[in-house]
């Protein structure tokens, strides 16, 4: 187990200082495209509030606009600093641009994960539910009833999050692979197979420093926590795409799965 820990840790070291590296070589490409993301969610959220006032229907068809914009320039994104990676760097930003089929299978990915959640939160649900009379006897029903459906929504949070890191690289599988909907998702559950570990050190680094900014603000240091948005804004978010890309990037190159992954063969 020691010696599981040290790779996993030497293996998420290598992959941040690889990271490291190409940021510093190419931070105002990589933070540019950051910077439009950042612009275009903002602009997405003040059309959306300001037109819904005047025309709900003009308002839903913006927000749609925006939301294809958004994803769009985040497979632009994670495309481009594939080609980074791979040392193309002749490579012109519109030849990232994703295509209308990419982005149906992008967004065709979300909403079967969404379905998943769902899926995942009712079968905890169903498996849970014959406990609740065993438990009843000597216990207020209400009190019980808000306990139990607390427990079943934490616990499918837990497995919904699981999944979902099992899953999130199938962008990288469209735009790299050209592969459709459920064949992204299922590359992604095989590439993710043995490696959910250094994954969650990878997410835990990033996720500390979203805590540490929280924690500022509920503590009202607002000069730290306005310091600290600055630098997740401008350094934080370009290395974490980065990171995301190198993962994935270090992680095909161990993949054995396969051409066509089957998920029941890559759970554990």
């Amino acid at each position: 187990m020691i010696q599981f820990l040290k790779e996993s840790t030497f293996a998420v070291n290598e992959v941040f200082n690889k990271s490291w590296e190409l940021l510093k070589r190419h931070y105002f490409s990589v933070a540019g495209l950051c910077f439009l993301l950042f612009v275009t969610s903002g602009l997405s959220n003040y059309l959306a509030t300001t037109i819904s006032d005047f025309n709900v229907l003009l308002s839903g068809f913006m927000a749609f606009f925006f939301m294809v914009m958004y994803f769009g320039l985040n497979m632009t994104l994670f495309k481009y600093i594939l080609n980074l990676i791979d040392g193309n760097h002749d490579k012109k930003l519109i030849q990232c641009i994703p295509s209308s089929k990419e982005l149906a299978h992008f967004f065709g990915a979300m909403l079967t994960i969404m379905v998943l959640s769902f899926a995942l939160l009712m079968i905890v649900g169903a498996v849970s539910f014959p406990f609740l009379y065993l438990l009843e006897n000597g216990t207020n029903r209400a009190e019980l009833l808000n306990k139990f459906t607390s427990t079943v929504v934490s616990a499918a949070a837990i497995l919904t999050f699981i999944l979902i890191i099992r899953i999130a690289f199938y962008p990288f599988f469209i735009i790299y692979k050209h592969a459709g909907t459920f064949k992204s998702l299922r590359f992604s559950f095989a590439l993710t197979k043995g490696n959910v570990f250094k994954l969650l050190l990878i997410f835990a680094v990033f996720a500390s420093l979203q805590l540490l900014q929280m924690y500022f603000n509920y503590l009202e240091y607002y000069i730290i926590f306005i310091i600290l948005n600055l630098v997740s804004s401008f350094l934080v978010v370009p290395l974490a795409c980065i990171v995301v890309s190198v993962a994935y990037r270090s992680m095909m190159a161990d993949y054995h799965g396969g051409e066509d992954p089957k998920i029941l063969n890559n759970i554990f």
